[in-house]
């Protein structure tokens, strides 16, 4: 044991005496240096293979007496095992480094701005949220590659535990894309979401709500009378989701640059479109109407649907709201548009790929890049008209000839 030469008090009180560095030692090698301006610092001295060395061993009084032998004790048991104190303490910086670097959350976030320019704002916003709430808490600190399945289905499950078993499929779900950028960048070599298949407690997707195609009607007549109880803007902005079947949140954050009124098209920006590609939606002749009504209402707001603050353009749930007070609560959705007109229109034959081309539900791949914007555009522009059409005739309760896909 090495002979304790310097008391907790001395350590307290010393001084340089006038000199630039005094060194206090306390016995094996340990020393505190004491500099003229008053700091100090412990330092160890060492020798091997025949060679003087020196340790840095802390600064005082933030490292104490005690602290300062119990370190001095590490490194004589480094000694005696041929190590160099040195080297190891490089290498346990080195990995810690690498652990920092390699850490769940480091990769996840490096993965999360990879994929950030092809995701809309809210899928983003998204996916940013589940990592950070639901797992960057308990793993994100981790080393990606010392993750074990168990860890993974253990923090999974405390989302289960909450009732949310939708958001904990999705949870996993992203957690394996995060895995797979792993492997590719040779942090991990397991994707563990795979191990725990079957794992989570199963989940029927729920389709948001949506009216059936005979119910309809009755769905436009309403409608067509919101302006009774509520405002013209949003009963424009329900008529408008109707005749574009676009997603909710592309219309509310619909711009007037967006629309090229002469030739009856808006084009919706691959900024705000979920598969981050241009999307031309053609004009019926009963929209241009609605966007004629619809523009001094927005007083010169650059939103077609500006909010109070004009902005900032309408909330999502206005037209959920709206929807509620027409006593469609749980039958109809904004989303819900949508599957009407897919099941009306492909029903009465039009070509399934203009339909779906419509709908922007085309995926892109890496060989063929980015679909085209005008892609069917002709035949959509009839069938968009055809569907106008048809709208107004269920509206004002007159008898419909069955649309036809032919021209």
């Amino acid at each position: 044991m090495p002979i304790n030469l310097l008391s907790a008090t001395e350590c307290k009180n010393a001084t340089s005496n006038g000199a630039t560095i005094r060194k206090l030692s306390d016995g094996d090698g340990l020393y505190l240096w004491v500099y003229l301006n008053g700091r100090k610092y412990w330092r160890m001295r060492y020798w091997q293979v025949g060679m003087e060395k020196s340790l840095s061993v802390g600064v005082y009084p933030k490292v104490s007496l005690s602290d300062a032998r119990k370190k001095r004790s590490e490194v004589c048991g480094q000694l005696q095992a041929d190590l160099d104190p040195s080297a190891e303490r490089k290498s346990v910086s080195l990995r810690k480094k690498l652990s920092a670097e390699n850490s769940f959350e480091t990769v996840a976030r490096e993965w999360y701005t990879k994929q950030l320019h092809t995701w809309v704002e809210h899928h983003a916003s998204d996916v940013k949220r589940r990592l950070e709430r639901n797992i960057f808490p308990t793993l994100g600190k981790r080393p990606i590659a010392d993750i074990e399945a168990a860890e993974l289905l253990q923090t999974i499950r405390k989302i289960e535990v909450r009732g949310a078993h939708d958001l904990a499929h999705r949870v996993l779900q992203v957690c394996g894309q995060v895995f797979r950028y792993g492997i590719a960048t040779g942090r991990c070599t397991r994707n563990l979401s795979t191990d725990l298949r079957g794992a989570l407690t199963p989940h029927k997707k729920q389709h948001q709500a949506a009216v059936r195609p005979g119910e309809l009607p009755d769905l436009l007549r309403a409608i067509a009378k919101y302006d009774v109880t509520g405002g013209k803007q949003t009963r424009l902005a329900l008529q408008l989701l109707a005749h574009t079947f676009v997603r909710t949140n592309e219309l509310i954050g619909a711009e007037w640059v967006e629309f090229d009124l002469k030739h009856a098209l808006w084009i919706i920006p691959a900024s705000r479109m979920k598969m981050r590609a241009e999307h031309a939606v053609p004009l019926s002749r009963q929209a241009l109407v609605m966007l004629d009504e619809l523009k001094e209402i927005s007083s010169g707001s650059r939103f077609v649907f500006p909010g109070r603050n004009r902005d900032k353009p309408i909330s999502n749930n206005t037209m959920l709201f709206a929807l509620y007070r027409l006593g469609y609560k749980g039958k109809m959705t904004g989303h819900g548009f949508r599957a009407v007109a897919s099941t009306i229109l492909n029903e009465t034959g039009f070509n399934p790929d203009v339909i779906e081309r419509q709908l922007a539900h085309c995926e892109r791949n890496e060989i063929r890049g980015a679909y085209n914007r005008a892609e069917y555009l002709p035949e959509r522009k009839r069938m968009m008209q055809k569907w106008a059409d048809r709208l107004e005739k269920l509206e004002a309760g007159a008898d419909v000839i069955p649309m036809t896909g032919r021209a």
